[in-house]
């Protein structure tokens, strides 16, 4: 049964694009066969695998847009049973040429109908913002992760978002279930990276929305994407690639499957 998880959160670095690649590197690894979509003009998780995004010929764009099948713009990376819908800077003006058309919500989820069954996990890298694009992602998708750093505001921008993301499923009655928060960034030295997840535990309580995986604050993530490496594959012995492969066997966890 595939799965189609968007990551998001409207606030920019907090993680998403890193926990999209080295999530997804982790799946694969442990054998499940995986795609990417790079929802996000910047095309970081494009670059994060070594692609060029200036010498694409067929990205997102070109399928949620243009007039060619999801699989011609449906590529392997370097890694065994990983693929990615790759994206660049044509993405920018999507949100605006989807608006103007009929049922522009359900476009993505169209889109993507034809390779959602070829994989087991789809994750989906969205841009930090709540617009069109990010609308359609909610639209095609089975759940949400929400990455979000130990930071002083970190509770209430999770609130906010989950609302945001209620108000998006009672409007289009499309429900989309929250797959999980992840505490990103965390770092063990300071007493507000402490703070922050005791609250978080605190506010979510017994049940299972917040990830028992924490992603620490790791100089070996932040380097990985300027080499074109998952940190799986750039540092296998890192505490970010250990972390993020204890995330991948939580989420088969909460799936049903034993790891």
């Amino acid at each position: 049964m595939s799965e189609v998880i968007a990551v998001m959160n409207q606030k920019g670095g907090c993680g998403k694009t890193t926990t999209v690649v080295n999530t997804a590197t982790s799946l694969a690894v442990m054998g499940k066969s995986v795609l990417v979509v790079d929802m996000d003009p910047q095309a970081n998780a494009t670059t994060s695998f070594g692609i060029d995004k200036t010498k694409i010929e067929n990205t997102i764009y070109d399928a949620i847009i243009g007039d060619i099948n999801v699989k011609k713009a449906t590529i392997p990376t370097f890694i065994k049973n990983l693929f990615i819908i790759p994206s660049n800077i044509s993405l920018s003006g999507a949100g605006m040429e989807l608006s103007k058309r009929e049922n522009y919500h359900i476009i993505l989820k169209e889109t993507l109908k034809d390779v959602v069954p070829l994989f087991d996990y789809i994750f989906i890298d969205l841009p930090p913002s709540l617009g069109v694009i990010t609308v359609n992602a909610l639209v095609a998708s089975d759940s949400v992760l929400i990455p979000i750093q130990a930071e002083y505001y970190a509770l209430e921008g999770v609130a906010d978002l989950i609302n945001t993301i209620k108000l998006v499923e009672n409007r289009l009655r499309s429900p989309t279930p929250i797959k999980g928060i992840l505490l990103t960034l965390f770092d063990k030295r300071t007493r507000l990276s402490k703070d922050v997840h005791k609250e978080l535990k605190n506010f979510f309580g017994e049940s299972d929305l917040l990830f028992k995986t924490i992603i620490p604050r790791n100089i070996r993530l932040a380097e990985a994407p300027s080499f074109g490496k998952p940190c799986l594959i750039y540092d296998p012995d890192s505490t970010g690639t250990k972390a993020y492969l204890k995330l991948a066997k939580e989420i088969l966890k909460r799936d049903g499957e034993d790891v």
